[in-house]
């Protein structure tokens, strides 16, 4: 009984490594086609205001907004009504995806590099990525959760956390004036070109 035990843990320990390849290969599949998909209608579209509407679609199945607006706004998100959560994950999309598509310049298309995933934990794996556009190079880590599929949760650039960069700003907002400050932050960011 005692081998029989030792063998099924071993074969266990064996299985760890398959599944955390299939689910890696799996994630790492999705951001690269993702971001094909997002580089080609960057090819393609005429100006910068054509360019944000043409993501908006994509970027919206290749992201959770929902899983990055809770946790850019941290704790204060429980105090937030189910009208107000929407609100602020509508005005939030709205102000990632602007200013996501603010940094193409149609036509011009950056070189990627993918290096290999890491999975800091169950359920979510990080995709490394070297990024050269317009002579400049970027590090670029994509933090991606199995939300109905993979979805893209945080962007780190150059070390920074998009999720962590707004969360700083909007508990500064809530410890000020509550949910209703952030939401007129979101609102004052989003109608400002």
């Amino acid at each position: 009984m005692k081998k029989l035990s030792v063998l099924l843990s071993l074969a266990l320990l064996a299985a760890i490594p398959d599944s955390f390849a299939s689910s890696s290969a799996a994630a790492e599949d999705f951001l690269k086609k993702s971001v094909n998909e997002v580089v080609g209608i960057a090819k393609s579209s005429p100006n910068s205001s054509a360019l944000a509407e043409s993501l908006r679609p994509i970027l919206v199945k290749i992201i959770s907004f929902d899983a990055m607006t809770r946790r850019a706004v941290g704790p204060g998100w429980r105090q937030f009504t189910s009208e107000q959560q929407k609100e602020a994950i509508r005005l939030f999309s709205t102000l990632i995806i602007r200013t996501y598509s603010g940094k193409f310049t149609p036509g011009e298309l950056p070189e990627i590099t993918y290096k290999a995933a890491t999975s800091p934990s169950p359920e979510r794996v990080e995709v490394s990525t070297t990024t050269l556009y317009k002579g400049s190079r970027y590090n670029v880590i994509y933090r991606l959760e199995e939300i109905d599929g993979w979805r893209i949760t945080d962007v780190v650039i150059e070390g920074v956390s998009m999720v962590a960069n707004y969360r700083t700003q909007f508990d500064g907002e809530f410890k000020q004036g509550g949910v209703d400050a952030v939401l007129s932050a979101l609102k004052k960011s989003v109608s400002t070109p």
